[in-house]
Protein backbone atom coordinates (compact mmCIF):
# COMPACT_ATOMS: atom_id res chain seq x y z
CA UNK A 1 0.00 0.00 0.00
CA UNK A 2 1.48 3.39 -0.96
CA UNK A 3 2.24 5.83 1.78
CA UNK A 4 -0.52 8.27 2.69
CA UNK A 5 -0.13 11.69 1.18
CA UNK A 6 0.99 14.67 3.22
CA UNK A 7 -1.68 17.31 2.85
CA UNK A 8 -1.13 20.99 2.31
CA UNK A 9 0.99 22.98 -0.16
CA UNK A 10 4.41 21.61 0.82
CA UNK A 11 4.56 18.00 -0.40
CA UNK A 12 8.22 17.24 -1.00
CA UNK A 13 8.48 13.50 -0.29
CA UNK A 14 9.65 11.19 -3.07
CA UNK A 15 6.27 9.47 -3.08
CA UNK A 16 4.44 12.76 -3.49
CA UNK A 17 6.76 13.93 -6.26
CA UNK A 18 6.21 10.70 -8.16
CA UNK A 19 2.44 11.07 -7.79
CA UNK A 20 2.62 14.66 -8.95
CA UNK A 21 4.61 13.58 -12.01
CA UNK A 22 2.04 10.89 -12.80
CA UNK A 23 -0.83 13.33 -12.32
CA UNK A 24 0.66 15.84 -14.75
CA UNK A 25 0.71 13.14 -17.38
CA UNK A 26 -2.72 11.79 -16.52
CA UNK A 27 -4.80 14.95 -16.14
CA UNK A 28 -6.93 15.77 -19.14
CA UNK A 29 -5.70 12.52 -20.69
CA UNK A 30 -5.57 12.81 -24.45
CA UNK A 31 -5.87 16.59 -24.45
CA UNK A 32 -2.64 16.86 -22.45
CA UNK A 33 -0.93 15.23 -25.43
CA UNK A 34 -1.63 17.89 -28.07
CA UNK A 35 -5.28 16.91 -28.46
CA UNK A 36 -4.55 13.75 -30.46
CA UNK A 37 -5.33 10.18 -29.40
CA UNK A 38 -2.23 8.18 -28.49
CA UNK A 39 -1.14 5.54 -30.99
CA UNK A 40 -1.38 2.82 -28.38
CA UNK A 41 -3.21 2.25 -25.11
CA UNK A 42 -0.94 3.75 -22.43
CA UNK A 43 -0.44 2.23 -19.02
CA UNK A 44 -0.65 4.24 -15.77
CA UNK A 45 3.15 4.17 -15.59
CA UNK A 46 3.57 5.60 -19.12
CA UNK A 47 0.62 7.90 -19.68
CA UNK A 48 1.95 9.34 -22.96
CA UNK A 49 4.54 6.84 -24.21
CA UNK A 50 5.48 8.35 -27.57
CA UNK A 51 5.67 12.11 -27.02
CA UNK A 52 5.94 14.50 -24.07
CA UNK A 53 2.84 15.62 -22.21
CA UNK A 54 2.24 19.17 -21.11
CA UNK A 55 -0.20 20.41 -18.53
CA UNK A 56 -0.73 23.82 -17.02
CA UNK A 57 0.32 23.61 -13.39
CA UNK A 58 -1.80 25.48 -10.87
CA UNK A 59 -0.27 25.94 -7.43
CA UNK A 60 -2.56 24.58 -4.76
CA UNK A 61 -3.17 27.40 -2.27
CA UNK A 62 -2.56 26.89 1.41
CA UNK A 63 -5.78 26.02 3.18
CA UNK A 64 -7.52 24.79 0.03
CA UNK A 65 -9.72 21.70 -0.12
CA UNK A 66 -9.45 19.38 -3.11
CA UNK A 67 -12.77 17.76 -4.00
CA UNK A 68 -13.01 14.96 -6.53
CA UNK A 69 -15.87 12.97 -8.03
CA UNK A 70 -15.82 9.56 -9.72
CA UNK A 71 -18.42 7.13 -10.99
CA UNK A 72 -16.64 3.93 -9.92
CA UNK A 73 -18.71 1.84 -12.38
CA UNK A 74 -20.80 -0.86 -10.73
CA UNK A 75 -18.94 -1.70 -7.55
CA UNK A 76 -21.12 -4.67 -6.58
CA UNK A 77 -20.38 -6.84 -3.56
CA UNK A 78 -20.20 -10.65 -3.46
CA UNK A 79 -23.77 -11.23 -2.23
CA UNK A 80 -26.67 -11.78 -4.67
CA UNK A 81 -29.47 -9.70 -3.13
CA UNK A 82 -31.90 -9.87 -6.05
CA UNK A 83 -31.69 -13.61 -6.65
CA UNK A 84 -30.83 -12.85 -10.29
CA UNK A 85 -27.13 -12.14 -10.70
CA UNK A 86 -24.35 -12.32 -13.26
CA UNK A 87 -24.52 -12.83 -16.99
CA UNK A 88 -27.12 -10.57 -18.57
CA UNK A 89 -28.76 -9.77 -15.22
CA UNK A 90 -28.45 -6.25 -13.81
CA UNK A 91 -26.86 -7.28 -10.52
CA UNK A 92 -23.26 -8.33 -10.94
CA UNK A 93 -21.90 -11.06 -8.70
CA UNK A 94 -18.12 -10.82 -8.64
CA UNK A 95 -16.01 -13.50 -7.05
CA UNK A 96 -14.23 -12.45 -3.85
CA UNK A 97 -10.99 -12.18 -5.83
CA UNK A 98 -12.62 -10.01 -8.53
CA UNK A 99 -14.21 -7.76 -5.89
CA UNK A 100 -10.87 -7.26 -4.16
CA UNK A 101 -9.15 -6.57 -7.49
CA UNK A 102 -11.73 -3.93 -8.43
CA UNK A 103 -11.37 -2.23 -5.05
CA UNK A 104 -7.58 -2.31 -5.39
CA UNK A 105 -7.68 -0.71 -8.84
CA UNK A 106 -10.16 1.97 -7.80
CA UNK A 107 -8.12 2.85 -4.72
CA UNK A 108 -4.96 3.24 -6.79
CA UNK A 109 -6.78 5.58 -9.15
CA UNK A 110 -8.30 7.65 -6.36
CA UNK A 111 -4.90 8.04 -4.70
CA UNK A 112 -3.57 9.78 -7.80
CA UNK A 113 -5.99 12.67 -7.26
CA UNK A 114 -4.52 13.63 -3.87
CA UNK A 115 -8.04 14.71 -2.92
CA UNK A 116 -9.39 15.62 0.52
CA UNK A 117 -12.98 14.67 -0.31
CA UNK A 118 -14.28 12.15 -2.85
CA UNK A 119 -17.86 12.03 -4.14
CA UNK A 120 -18.58 8.57 -5.54
CA UNK A 121 -21.33 6.99 -7.63
CA UNK A 122 -22.33 3.36 -8.26
CA UNK A 123 -21.35 1.81 -4.93
CA UNK A 124 -23.84 -0.98 -4.22
CA UNK A 125 -23.50 -1.49 -0.46
CA UNK A 126 -21.51 -0.54 2.62
CA UNK A 127 -19.20 -3.48 1.84
CA UNK A 128 -17.95 -1.66 -1.26
CA UNK A 129 -17.40 1.60 0.60
CA UNK A 130 -15.64 -0.22 3.43
CA UNK A 131 -13.35 -1.95 0.93
CA UNK A 132 -12.28 1.42 -0.45
CA UNK A 133 -11.83 2.94 3.00
CA UNK A 134 -9.62 0.03 4.03
CA UNK A 135 -7.33 0.79 1.10
CA UNK A 136 -7.44 4.57 1.52
CA UNK A 137 -6.46 5.40 5.11
CA UNK A 138 -6.27 9.07 4.14
CA UNK A 139 -10.08 8.97 4.16
CA UNK A 140 -11.06 7.87 7.68
CA UNK A 141 -14.61 9.21 7.31
CA UNK A 142 -17.25 8.00 4.89
CA UNK A 143 -20.99 7.64 4.37
CA UNK A 144 -23.14 5.76 1.84
CA UNK A 145 -26.35 7.23 0.48
CA UNK A 146 -28.14 3.89 0.55
CA UNK A 147 -31.59 3.96 -1.02
CA UNK A 148 -32.57 0.58 0.40
CA UNK A 149 -33.47 -0.85 -2.98
CA UNK A 150 -32.21 -4.31 -3.95
CA UNK A 151 -29.00 -4.17 -6.01
CA UNK A 152 -29.01 -0.36 -6.00
CA UNK A 153 -25.88 1.48 -7.06
CA UNK A 154 -25.64 4.38 -4.66
CA UNK A 155 -23.68 7.56 -4.08
CA UNK A 156 -21.14 7.92 -1.28
CA UNK A 157 -18.71 10.39 0.25
CA UNK A 158 -15.17 9.75 1.50
CA UNK A 159 -13.54 12.50 3.55
CA UNK A 160 -10.27 13.29 5.24
CA UNK A 161 -12.23 15.55 7.58
CA UNK A 162 -14.86 14.73 10.22
CA UNK A 163 -18.48 14.47 9.12
CA UNK A 164 -20.78 16.55 11.31
CA UNK A 165 -24.15 16.02 9.61
CA UNK A 166 -25.69 13.85 6.88
CA UNK A 167 -28.95 14.65 5.10
CA UNK A 168 -30.84 12.85 2.35
CA UNK A 169 -33.30 14.26 -0.15
CA UNK A 170 -34.51 11.25 -2.13
CA UNK A 171 -38.02 11.30 -0.70
CA UNK A 172 -38.56 14.87 -1.92
CA UNK A 173 -41.30 15.18 -4.54
CA UNK A 174 -39.93 16.50 -7.84
CA UNK A 175 -41.94 17.93 -10.72
CA UNK A 176 -41.14 17.24 -14.36
CA UNK A 177 -41.69 19.98 -16.96
CA UNK A 178 -44.93 18.23 -18.03
CA UNK A 179 -46.29 18.51 -14.48
CA UNK A 180 -45.92 14.84 -13.52
CA UNK A 181 -44.14 14.01 -10.28
CA UNK A 182 -41.11 11.86 -9.56
CA UNK A 183 -38.18 11.73 -7.15
CA UNK A 184 -34.40 11.51 -7.26
CA UNK A 185 -33.10 8.42 -9.08
CA UNK A 186 -30.54 7.94 -6.32
CA UNK A 187 -30.02 9.74 -3.05
CA UNK A 188 -28.95 13.35 -3.26
CA UNK A 189 -26.50 12.99 -0.40
CA UNK A 190 -25.75 16.15 1.61
CA UNK A 191 -22.71 15.85 3.88
CA UNK A 192 -21.45 18.55 6.23
CA UNK A 193 -17.73 18.55 7.07
CA UNK A 194 -15.60 20.25 9.70
CA UNK A 195 -12.48 21.33 7.81
CA UNK A 196 -10.20 22.60 10.55
CA UNK A 197 -13.00 24.67 12.03
CA UNK A 198 -14.43 25.77 8.69
CA UNK A 199 -17.73 24.50 7.30
CA UNK A 200 -17.81 22.64 4.00
CA UNK A 201 -21.02 21.14 2.60
CA UNK A 202 -20.78 18.65 -0.26
CA UNK A 203 -23.57 17.10 -2.31
CA UNK A 204 -22.98 13.76 -4.06
CA UNK A 205 -25.33 13.24 -6.99
CA UNK A 206 -26.03 10.71 -9.74
CA UNK A 207 -28.83 11.92 -11.98
CA UNK A 208 -31.07 9.71 -14.13
CA UNK A 209 -29.15 7.91 -16.88
CA UNK A 210 -30.08 8.01 -20.55
CA UNK A 211 -30.77 4.28 -20.70
CA UNK A 212 -34.55 4.11 -21.34
CA UNK A 213 -34.26 7.85 -21.04
CA UNK A 214 -36.49 10.04 -18.92
CA UNK A 215 -35.13 13.54 -19.60
CA UNK A 216 -37.93 15.17 -17.64
CA UNK A 217 -36.82 13.34 -14.51
CA UNK A 218 -33.23 14.46 -14.99
CA UNK A 219 -34.43 18.03 -15.45
CA UNK A 220 -36.53 17.78 -12.28
CA UNK A 221 -33.50 16.43 -10.38
CA UNK A 222 -31.39 19.37 -11.53
CA UNK A 223 -34.05 21.95 -10.67
CA UNK A 224 -34.55 20.50 -7.19
CA UNK A 225 -30.80 20.24 -6.61
CA UNK A 226 -30.38 23.93 -7.42
CA UNK A 227 -33.10 24.82 -4.92
CA UNK A 228 -31.70 22.56 -2.19
CA UNK A 229 -28.15 23.86 -2.62
CA UNK A 230 -29.29 27.46 -2.72
CA UNK A 231 -31.18 26.93 0.53
CA UNK A 232 -28.14 25.27 2.11
CA UNK A 233 -25.97 28.22 1.11
CA UNK A 234 -28.51 30.65 2.56
CA UNK A 235 -28.57 28.77 5.87
CA UNK A 236 -24.76 28.59 6.02
CA UNK A 237 -23.47 31.73 4.29
CA UNK A 238 -19.90 31.19 5.59
CA UNK A 239 -19.71 27.66 4.16
CA UNK A 240 -18.18 26.24 1.02
CA UNK A 241 -21.00 24.42 -0.82
CA UNK A 242 -20.07 22.05 -3.66
CA UNK A 243 -21.98 19.55 -5.81
CA UNK A 244 -20.24 16.75 -7.66
CA UNK A 245 -21.10 13.60 -9.53
CA UNK A 246 -22.29 11.88 -12.68
CA UNK A 247 -25.10 14.15 -13.86
CA UNK A 248 -25.57 12.26 -17.14
CA UNK A 249 -25.82 15.35 -19.28
CA UNK A 250 -23.57 17.81 -21.04
CA UNK A 251 -23.02 21.58 -20.75
CA UNK A 252 -25.81 23.50 -22.40
CA UNK A 253 -28.39 20.74 -21.87
CA UNK A 254 -31.69 21.65 -20.18
CA UNK A 255 -30.75 19.95 -16.85
CA UNK A 256 -27.39 21.70 -16.57
CA UNK A 257 -28.95 24.97 -17.66
CA UNK A 258 -31.50 24.49 -14.88
CA UNK A 259 -28.69 24.04 -12.35
CA UNK A 260 -27.16 27.35 -13.41
CA UNK A 261 -30.40 29.35 -13.51
CA UNK A 262 -30.05 32.87 -12.12
CA UNK A 263 -26.36 32.27 -11.43
CA UNK A 264 -27.14 30.20 -8.34
CA UNK A 265 -24.51 27.57 -9.17
CA UNK A 266 -21.38 27.69 -11.32
CA UNK A 267 -19.88 24.75 -13.20
CA UNK A 268 -16.23 25.18 -12.31
CA UNK A 269 -14.94 23.52 -15.51
CA UNK A 270 -16.10 26.58 -17.46
CA UNK A 271 -12.60 28.06 -17.27
CA UNK A 272 -11.02 25.01 -18.94
CA UNK A 273 -11.06 24.15 -22.67
CA UNK A 274 -13.83 21.77 -23.70
CA UNK A 275 -11.20 19.40 -25.06
CA UNK A 276 -9.95 18.87 -21.51
CA UNK A 277 -13.22 18.40 -19.64
CA UNK A 278 -14.74 15.27 -21.21
CA UNK A 279 -15.28 12.34 -18.88
CA UNK A 280 -17.06 9.63 -20.87
CA UNK A 281 -17.10 8.21 -24.39
CA UNK A 282 -20.49 7.30 -25.88
CA UNK A 283 -20.79 5.99 -29.45
CA UNK A 284 -17.29 7.28 -30.12
CA UNK A 285 -18.08 10.78 -28.87
CA UNK A 286 -16.34 12.35 -25.90
CA UNK A 287 -18.81 13.91 -23.48
CA UNK A 288 -18.53 15.90 -20.25
CA UNK A 289 -21.19 14.28 -18.06
CA UNK A 290 -19.37 14.29 -14.69
CA UNK A 291 -19.29 17.72 -13.09
CA UNK A 292 -18.41 19.90 -10.11
CA UNK A 293 -20.55 22.92 -9.18
CA UNK A 294 -20.12 25.58 -6.50
CA UNK A 295 -23.00 27.46 -4.87
CA UNK A 296 -22.50 31.19 -5.31
CA UNK A 297 -24.68 32.17 -2.36
CA UNK A 298 -22.12 31.01 0.20
CA UNK A 299 -18.65 32.29 0.96
CA UNK A 300 -16.37 29.53 -0.35
CA UNK A 301 -14.58 30.02 -3.66
CA UNK A 302 -13.19 27.96 -6.52
CA UNK A 303 -9.46 28.17 -7.26
CA UNK A 304 -9.38 29.37 -10.88
CA UNK A 305 -8.09 26.90 -13.51
CA UNK A 306 -7.72 24.11 -10.93
CA UNK A 307 -10.40 21.87 -12.49
CA UNK A 308 -9.07 18.68 -14.06
CA UNK A 309 -10.57 15.61 -15.70
CA UNK A 310 -8.29 12.72 -14.83
CA UNK A 311 -7.94 9.42 -16.66
CA UNK A 312 -5.37 6.70 -17.06
CA UNK A 313 -4.45 6.63 -20.71
CA UNK A 314 -7.85 5.48 -22.00
CA UNK A 315 -11.25 6.80 -21.03
CA UNK A 316 -11.50 6.16 -17.31
CA UNK A 317 -9.72 6.09 -13.98
CA UNK A 318 -9.21 3.14 -11.66
CA UNK A 319 -10.83 0.66 -14.02
CA UNK A 320 -14.00 2.75 -14.32
CA UNK A 321 -15.38 3.78 -17.71
CA UNK A 322 -15.62 7.35 -16.37
CA UNK A 323 -12.83 9.84 -15.86
CA UNK A 324 -12.62 11.47 -12.45
CA UNK A 325 -13.07 15.21 -12.02
CA UNK A 326 -11.38 17.30 -9.36
CA UNK A 327 -10.84 20.92 -8.38
CA UNK A 328 -9.46 22.97 -5.50
CA UNK A 329 -11.66 25.21 -3.38
CA UNK A 330 -11.04 27.74 -0.61
CA UNK A 331 -13.37 27.79 2.42
CA UNK A 332 -14.22 31.21 3.77
CA UNK A 333 -11.45 32.68 5.96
Amino acid sequence: MPLSLVRGPARLSVTSLLRAWLLLGLVSGVSACDGRPPPETPSPETPCPTRPCESEEVVRPEGSVRIGALNVHRLFDTVCDSGKCGGAEYEALPSPAAFEAQADQLARGIELLDADVMLLAEVETQAGLDALKARLPEFPHGVLGETGSTASVDVAVLSAFPITQVLGHRERTLVRPNGSTTRFSRELLEVHLDVKGKQVIVFAAHFRSKVDDDPGRRYAEAEATRTIMTQAAARSPRALVVLGGDLNDVPGSPPLTALELNGSLTRVAKDRPDTETWTYVYSGQRQAIDHLYIANGAAGTYVPRSFRAVREGGNGLGGSDHSAVMADFLPAP
